[in-house]
């Protein structure tokens, strides 16, 4: 990875007495895909709007490619935003629509038609130009609205939730899409998103939101296998999130069980939470594990079943591919590598700030 592209200085925004974005600080780096992923009014669509100049910040900068541009009009900066409602001009063809930004700006037919064509060929409709929007299929749609923001050599894409309107398999197949134009343009990428499975399918950097605060960034792999909170770890994929006591290092009591881990540096005797994901549950016959516990819920989900275990006064969520009928009784084993120990928020303050570093 290369140099800073974006620098978002101690940006606070409110509106009203509602305080969106609280002092935070991030970078994009060149030719990253970066995504903000959260809840709804976690702050990410007001980041990506600070950003696209769409909205003044309280207080704060916005660096790009090392200017201050925080006062820039969105016309002036070097980016394209993608919604999610595409913004199509129905009066005009796609064609039309895709040249638009070029057409403003004064460049020659011959170009702009080069463009066009070079724009339709990588979202793959070719043959579209003349069509008008209201014939065109959802899926269609959005990749036209990236076409049009393509032609324009943006250095960074802004895409705010640009799939939430499609099917499950559309959203998939689109997601493919935005991965291969990443990697042919060489463009910078941010994605603002609430859906977990798209962040960690095209991230290569995912920072988790939650009320205005930064609570978490890394890799998907490092966000999902671990976690530096609760609300992260509840936040991507499923959890099991259980309070438990650690008596010392690699050694973590939960529900009255020890088991083995691997984290160290907690103290000793520290209540803290402990992450396992559903997954990593072993069952096994009730007289290999100290945790005992019986079935009380059984799905199909197609790859594999998901079970509720009771056990030790806590209801276990457990995936398999081996099926355990329900009133079955278990014992519940979970290798050290697989027990992610978190510290307790000391407050409700805290347990929203996260790390916002």
């Amino acid at each position: 990875m290369s140099n800073k592209l974006v620098d978002l200085q101690h940006i606070s925004k409110s509106y009203g007495d509602n305080l969106i974005l609280d002092d935070l600080s991030l970078y994009i780096r060149e030719n990253e895909f970066l995504t903000l992923l959260g809840p709804s009014g976690c702050g990410k669509t007001t980041t990506l709007r600070i950003l696209g100049g769409f909205e003044q910040p309280d207080k704060g900068n916005v660096i790009f490619n090392g200017q201050d541009i925080t006062s820039l009009p969105p016309n002036k900066r070097q980016l394209n935003t993608v919604f999610q409602q595409y913004a199509l001009f129905t009066h005009m063809t796609i064609k039309e629509n895709i040249a638009f930004g070029l057409t403003i700006k004064g460049k020659s037919r011959d170009y702009i038609n080069d463009k066009i064509k070079y724009a339709l060929k990588l979202v793959n409709l070719q043959g579209y130009e003349n069509r008008m929007p209201d014939s065109l299929s959802g899926g269609q749609k959005q990749r036209i609205a990236i076409a049009r923001a393509i032609v324009n050599e943006p250095k960074l894409l802004l895409l705010d939730e640009p799939l939430g309107a499609l099917d499950l398999k559309l959203r998939q197949d689109m997601q493919y899409e935005l991965i291969r134009l990443k990697n042919e343009l060489g463009i910078t990428f941010l994605y603002v998103t609430h859906d977990q499975e798209e962040a960690l399918t095209m991230s290569d950097t995912i920072v988790v939101m939650n009320q205005g605060y930064i609570q978490q960034i890394g890799t998907p792999e490092k966000i999902y296998n671990e976690p530096e909170n609760a609300f992260v770890a509840d936040f991507i994929g499923e959890s099991n999130i259980i309070g438990g006591i650690m008596l010392q290092d690699k050694l973590v009591s939960i529900l009255g069980t020890k088991f083995a881990c691997i984290d160290t540096g907690f103290g000793t005797n520290k209540p803290v939470d402990v992450v396992i994901r559903p997954e990593d549950v072993e069952l096994v016959s009730p007289d290999k594990a100290a945790l005992k516990g019986v079935v009380t819920h059984l799905i199909f989900k197609g790859v594999h079943y998901e079970m509720e275990v009771m056990a030790g006064g806590f209801e276990w969520l457990v995936h398999s591919t081996r099926m355990q009928p329900v009133g079955t009784e278990v014992g519940i084993l979970v290798d050290p590598e697989n027990i992610q120990i978190m510290n307790k928020p000391q407050s409700e303050d805290e347990e929203a700030v996260g790390v916002n570093e």
